[in-house]
C-alpha cells in the first residue's frame, strides 16, 4: 500500500510518455499560477465595480475582439500545429516558408477584421444591444477602440506560442498570458483615477503588447522563428487551407454562443451580463487549469503520435477521457457544494454586496455542471484537429448553437438569468456525447 500511489503515477507516465506527463504537470502548475493571478484581477475588479454599467459595457466591448481571436485566429492556430508537425517530419527546409505564410495570413485576418469591427460597431450595438442609453453605447465604443488593436498582438502571439509548444517549450508559452491580468491590476491600483472609464480597456491593450514581446523574445532566443519566402502552394499549407474552413465554421458557431447568452441577458436588468461573467469565473478557472494544461500539450502530442500509430492514439485518448471524467466530477461536486462560500470569500466586499453573492453563486452552480463534459469535449476536439477531422465539428457546432438558442428561450422564462447558465451546461454535455460517439465510430473503422 505504501507504494501504490507512486506505482500508479509511474504507470500513467508509461502510458503517456514521461516527457508528456511532465509537460502536462508543468503547464498545469503554471496555468494555476496564471489563472490565480487572473482570479485576483477579478476580485479587484469586483471590489471596484460590482455589478455595474461600466463592467457590462467592458464585457460587450471585448466580446467582438475575443470572438475574432477565438474563431479566426484561434482556428488557424489549431490547424497550424498538426500541419506544421507534418512539415517538420517531411522536410525541415520548408518550415521557414510555412512560418512566413502563416504570419502573413494571421496579419491579413487581423487587419481585415479589425477594420470590419471598427466599421460595424454601431450596427452591432443597435441590433444586439438595443434599448440602452446613449451614454451606455458611448462607454462600449470608447473601450472597444482600445481593445480592438489587441487582435493583432493576440494573433502573432498565438503563432509564436504554437512554435514554442511544438518545440516542447511549455513554460514560457504558458506564462505569456500573465501580462494582461498584471497590466489590468496595475492600472486599477495605480492609474484608475487618471484612466477613468478606460482603465480596463487600456490595461487589456498593454497586457496584450507585453505578452507578444515576451514570447517573441523567447522564440528568437531559441532560434524557432525562421522566416523565408512565403509559399502558398506547399503541401502543408494546402492541407492547412483545406482544413481551415471547417475549423473556422465550427469555431464561429461555437463563438456565437456568448453573443446569444449576452443578447438574452441584456434583455434582463442592468448587471445581468456582469453577473453571468462573475458566475463563470470559478468554472472557467477549474476548466482552465485542467483544460489548458492537458489541451495545450495534447494537440502537438496527438499530432506526433497520430502520424506514427493512429490506432494506438485512439486507445490513449479513451484512457485519458476516463481519468479526466473521474477527476473533473470530484472538482465539480466540491465546487458546487461550496459555491456560495466561494463567491462570498472572493468577491463580497465594497461594491459587491451579499445580495450579489446570492445571485452569482446560483449562476455559478449552473455553470459548474459543465466542467466534466467541457474538459472531455475539449480533449476530443484537440484529438480530431490533430488528425484533420474538422468537418464533423461543424455539425456538432450547428447542433450546439440551435440547442443553446432553444434552451435560452425556454429556460429564461422559467429560471431567468440562471436558465442561461444552465443552458450552457446542457449544451456542453450534448456536444461531448456527440463527439465521443463520432470518435468511437472512427476507431471501429481502423480496427
Amino acid at each position: 500500500m505504501l507504494f501504490s500511489k507512486p506505482n500508479k503515477f509511474n504507470a500513467l507516465r508509461k502510458k503517456l510518455g514521461g516527457a508528456t506527463l511532465t509537460n502536462i504537470i508543468t503547464v498545469g502548475l503554471l496555468t494555476l499560477f496564471v489563472k490565480g493571478l487572473g482570479f485576483g484581477k477579478e476580485i479587484i475588479i469586483a471590489e471596484n465595480f460590482g455589478l455595474s454599467e461600466l463592467l457590462d459595457t467592458f464585457y460587450i466591448a471585448i466580446l467582438v475582439p475575443s470572438l475574432i481571436y477565438n474563431v479566426f485566429l484561434g482556428s488557424f492556430k489549431s490547424v497550424f500545429i498538426p500541419n506544421y508537425v507534418s512539415t517538420l517530419k517531411l522536410n525541415k527546409l520548408l518550415v521557414g516558408s510555412f512560418q512566413s505564410t502563416s504570419f502573413l495570413v494571421t496579419l491579413g485576418v487581423a487587419v481585415l477584421f479589425f477594420i470590419l469591427a471598427l466599421l460595424f460597431t454601431d450596427v452591432y450595438l443597435e441590433v444586439f444591444f438595443k434599448g440602452h442609453t446613449e451614454h451606455y453605447y458611448e462607454l462600449v465604443k470608447k473601450q472597444f477602440y482600445y481593445i480592438a488593436p489587441c487582435i493583432l498582438f493576440w494573433g502573432f502571439s498565438s503563432i509564436i506560442n504554437s512554435l514554442l509548444t511544438i518545440d516542447d517549450e511549455f513554460r514560457y508559452s504558458s506564462l505569456s498570458s500573465v501580462f494582461t491580468p498584471i497590466a489590468i491590476i496595475v492600472c486599477l491600483l495605480c492609474f484608475k483615477e487618471y484612466l477613468g472609464d478606460l482603465v480596463l480597456a487600456i490595461g487589456t491593450l498593454i497586457g496584450s503588447i507585453l505578452g507578444f514581446v515576451f514570447v517573441a523574445i523567447i522564440a528568437f532566443n531559441r532560434k524557432l522563428i525562421q522566416l523565408h519566402k512565403p509559399d502558398f502552394t506547399s503541401a502543408g499549407i494546402k492541407t492547412l487551407f483545406v482544413q481551415l474552413p471547417a475549423k473556422l465554421s465550427s469555431s464561429l458557431l461555437v463563438g456565437i454562443n456568448p453573443f446569444v447568452d449576452q443578447y438574452f441577458s441584456a434583455q434582463l436588468v442592468v448587471g445581468s451580463i456582469a453577473a453571468l461573467n462573475y458566475g463563470i469565473k470559478i468554472p472557467a478557472f477549474a476548466i482552465g487549469i485542467v483544460g489548458i494544461a492537458v489541451g495545450n500539450v495534447i494537440l502537438p502530442y496527438f499530432s506526433k503520435q497520430a502520424v506514427e500509430d493512429l490506432l494506438n492514439t485512439f486507445n490513449k485518448l479513451q484512457k485519458m477521457l476516463k481519468q479526466l471524467i473521474i477527476f473533473s466530477l470530484i472538482i465539480t461536486i466540491i465546487l458546487f457544494v461550496f459555491s456560495s462560500t466561494i463567491i462570498s470569500l472572493f468577491f463580497e466586499r465594497d461594491a459587491f454586496t451579499s445580495s450579489d453573492t446570492v445571485i452569482v453563486s446560483r449562476i455559478q452552480q449552473m455553470y459548474l455542471l459543465q466542467i466534466p463534459s467541457y474538459i472531455t469535449g475539449l480533449i476530443m476536439v484537440k484529438f480530431l484537429t490533430s488528425i484533420n477531422k474538422n468537418n464533423f465539428m461543424v455539425l456538432t457546432s450547428v447542433i450546439s448553437l440551435i440547442l443553446n438558442i432553444c434552451l435560452n428561450f425556454i429556460l429564461i422564462e422559467q429560471l431567468g438569468v440562471y436558465g442561461l447558465a444552465l443552458a450552457t451546461s446542457i449544451v456542453s454535455l450534448v456536444n461531448s456525447v456527440i463527439l465521443y460517439l463520432y470518435i468511437y465510430q472512427l476507431k471501429k473503422q481502423h480496427v
